[in-house]
């Protein structure tokens, strides 16, 4: 009877541990929703940060769409993310492949050559992507982002496909192999297929990368009308004061795209990274 009594006090209090850790990630969701939709007079009026205010202001949502440019700065986004995702996957599942399946020398080396673009920040490589830009022309362009996104992008690509395809054995290989399939052919329509858990994850954590990144569109893009989300979000923030329920509606409304897709994927993501994480 005890020992029953040990193991309902255990769970209650494991539940009890995990509701305080969600409410660390519950509350500032809370907080940024009830500030989008408050005006500024309600900042002034004594109204709590968690207070529900008496009007809710739906004109700080069209106003960060039409007025603050948003539905522009997600455009130019949505653009880069869904050339960057699919065109940066097909890269790195191709260098995964020729490390796993492909008979080729030195292939712990250049996996580890691979693994130290992780190892560098990016900080460092800013003075020469602007200068060699500069040079090409490529400042203030969308193809000059968007070759800099996959290369800082591959590293981490390869090392979760890396993992997930040696975990495909080999007979399948061999049996492909029997049936004349070419290696192109085995990679787009036998190894690809199987590593879905994967390409799922990638898709997810990539378009968060992506639709995320600050830095970079911060050096490469300076003209208004080409600027990503979170570099136009920072426009939201004036010199003298700054209306924090326009600009919280902003980020409000630039959470969506990224739960569509984490939502639409989610299925295979656990799947993909313990793959990744088995080998």
């Amino acid at each position: 009877m005890s020992g029953k009594i040990g193991k309902i006090l255990k769970k209650l209090l494991m539940y009890l541990v995990l509701i305080l850790i969600s409410c660390f990630w519950v509350v500032p969701i809370v907080t940024l929703i009830l500030t989008a939709i408050k005006t500024k007079k309600d900042f002034f009026n004594n109204i709590g940060l968690f207070g529900i205010p008496a009007q809710i202001a739906w004109s700080n949502f069209s106003n960060a769409l039409v007025k603050g440019r948003l539905l522009t700065y997600m455009k130019n986004d949505l653009f880069i993310s869904c050339l960057k995702v699919p065109m940066g996957i097909v890269v790195e599942a191709l260098a995964a492949f020729a490390l796993t399946r492909l008979n080729i020398k030195w292939k712990t080396p250049l996996f580890i050559f691979f693994l130290i673009g992780m190892m560098l920040p990016m900080q460092i490589a800013l003075v020469p992507i602007n200068v060699i830009y500069s040079r090409l022309n490529l400042l203030n362009t969308y193809f000059g982002l968007f070759f800099v996104y996959i290369g800082f992008g591959i590293s981490f690509g390869i090392l979760i496909l890396r993992g997930f395809f040696r975990t495909i054995p080999k007979d399948i290989d061999a049996a492909a192999y029997i049936d004349g399939c070419s290696k192109l052919r085995l990679f787009w329509s036998i190894i690809l297929p199987i590593a879905k858990p994967a390409v799922a994850t990638l898709v997810i954590s990539d378009f968060l990368a992506t639709w995320n990144e600050y830095l970079l569109a911060s050096v490469i893009i300076n003209d208004n009308a080409k600027k990503t989300v979170p570099v136009g979000i920072m426009t939201f923030v004036g010199e003298h004061g700054t209306d924090y329920g326009y600009l919280c509606a902003g980020v409000l409304i630039s959470v969506v795209p990224v739960m569509i897709v984490y939502l639409a994927f989610q299925k295979y993501f656990v799947e993909g990274m313990a793959g990744a994480i088995k080998s």
